[in-house]
């Protein structure tokens, strides 16, 4: 197997893991969970999105959640955007990362945002052209239901590439791949990743795969023979999608860790220190981890 020799680990916890809890998560605990994230030699932790509270009543505290954080050095702090008010409101609580968002499908753009496939990639491109104009602004794609949607079924790679292409000519500097529902297995996920390599640079592709059917890691081994290096997970497994019945929680980062380190693939990344940090979310929302490793640890 061809294997990268490192991997960047973007946690998503603070947003897409919290963002389906019924439970209000206090903004305090909030700035604690992502900095004890920022302790753990993560590079990118994707920390809050600047959507509308009528939409995602969880993330209505966007702006103290990111002004407050101790930023380290060498260490991102990416925010969603929605559209151009997002943005704005984003720059204004001191985002320097930002991330766009869109669907391989038409019905789940509709479900999603409101809107129509392409309005929300006209949306994309307005947020993408103001946020260029802050040179120092990077910007992160990302594409839901890349294998399947809930609403549509199956999705092919003849209606992901086209979407990434554009994202990327745009001037997103990484396009996360979104296997929403976790229904891809390794081949289809291995025929997607060529798929779009064909028109972006495998380097500039992440994988973010949900384990509703157990098959993330799967899909993720497949994926790094395939040269991805980069890889989107969440603490203790959190997260699902509020806008995809019966998806489960992100592919939790200690498995993904613990896959990478058996593979001898460097990351950086302390083990203990995010078991420790899984722990700690995970009692607060009074539950105990769901990802598999810090069950074990429980033991």
């Amino acid at each position: 197997m061809r294997l990268p020799r490192n991997v960047k680990l973007v946690e998503v916890g603070p947003r897409d893991g919290l963002q389906n809890e019924s439970r209000i998560v206090p903004a305090e605990i909030k700035v604690e969970f992502i900095n004890q994230l920022s302790e753990t030699g993560l590079k990118v932790i994707e920390s809050t999105s600047f959507v509308s509270p009528k939409w995602i009543p969880q993330l209505a505290d966007s702006e103290f959640v990111l002004s407050h954080i101790k930023r380290k050095k060498n260490v991102q702090y990416p925010v969603l955007v929605p559209n151009k008010q997002g943005l704005e409101n984003a720059l204004k609580a001191g985002a320097t990362e930002i991330a766009v968002f869109t669907a391989a499908t038409e019905t789940f753009c509709q479900k999603n945002t409101n809107c129509s496939l392409e309005e929300s990639l006209n949306r994309c491109a307005e947020v993408i052209l103001l946020a260029k104009k802050n040179k120092k602004i990077n910007i992160r794609g990302y594409i839901s239901c890349v294998l399947g949607c809930p609403y549509e079924g199956e999705v092919k790679a003849s209606q992901v590439v086209p979407i990434a292409e554009k994202l990327f000519k745009w001037g997103c500097h990484e396009i996360s791949l979104g296997d929403t529902i976790g229904v891809g297995t390794p081949i289809k996920a291995q025929l997607l990743i060529d798929a779009v390599a064909a028109k972006i640079p495998r380097r500039k592709l992440a994988a973010h795969f949900h384990d509703t059917y157990g098959q993330a890691l799967a899909n993720l081994l497949a994926v790094l023979e395939k040269g991805v290096a980069v890889i989107d997970s969440s603490v203790s497994g959190l997260g699902g999608c509020p806008y995809a019945k019966g998806a489960s929680g992100n592919v939790a980062t200690e498995d993904v860790l613990y896959m990478l380190n058996g593979l001898g693939i460097e990351t950086g990344v302390d083990m203990e220190k995010i078991l420790k940090t899984g722990r700690f979310i995970s009692d607060f929302l009074n539950r105990p981890p769901r990802s598999k490793l810090g069950q074990v640890k429980m033991l």
